[in-house]
């Protein structure tokens, strides 16, 4: 993959200026260091270990909080396990939700191995591009679903995620990077307690 879009710079600016009406979900790994290193908040709930589980999660809290703007920064890896999330969200229609899919094609995780997001020849099925996850959002009826490759359409596509109806999707092909960890907290009752304490106000 040709890839010019690196991460972490692309998650400070889906969170610059983030005030509490923006609300964060991200998948499990590089996208939680990802937002720790954009600058932890209360308003961010990482996933860590819930692989395929972002999207939807970012789905019951939009449908429950239609007052707030909901993104979902994930990887292509988690997209890939949660793929029927998007029929779900599409269902739905959440005017306020974005999905926004860290894609280096890779799982890195796990070992770094090569994601069905990229392109390969194997296989007598295999047509060689890779999955397009904008195409089977798009097919699962959302119809506001782009692939995003240059760095030249971040700031309008991030603009997309942070402001435009929802439901959307965009896909950022990003750098495949090995970069130093940025941990937010790993305790999930301190995630849970303090994200609802930010979003509703002690109890």
């Amino acid at each position: 993959m040709s890839a010019s879009i690196h991460r972490r710079p692309l998650m400070a600016e889906i969170l610059r200026n983030a005030g509490p009406d923006l609300l964060l979900v991200t998948g499990l790994g590089q996208t939680c260091y990802d937002s720790a290193a954009a600058g932890d908040r209360d308003l961010t709930f990482p996933m860590w270990g819930g692989m395929g589980a972002a999207a939807m999660v970012g789905l019951g809290l939009a449908l429950a909080q239609p007052a707030k703007r909901v993104i979902v920064a994930t990887g292509d890896g988690e997209m890939l396990m949660g793929m029927g999330s998007f029929a779900s969200i599409a269902a739905k229609a959440p005017r306020n939700l974005a999905i926004a899919v860290f894609d280096n094609e890779h799982y890195g995780e796990t070992g770094n191995q090569s994601t069905h997001t990229a392109p390969s020849g194997q296989g007598p099925v295999r047509s060689g591009a890779g999955t397009d996850l904008a195409a089977v959002a798009r097919a699962c009826g959302i119809t506001d679903a782009a692939t995003i490759r240059n760095e030249a359409d971040v700031a309008a596509a991030v603009q997309a995620c942070r402001a435009a109806a929802g439901p959307l999707v965009r896909v950022f092909k990003v750098v495949n990077e090995k970069l130093p960890l940025a941990m937010p907290p790993r305790d999930g009752a301190l995630l849970k307690d303090r994200f609802r304490k930010a979003l509703l106000g002690a109890a």
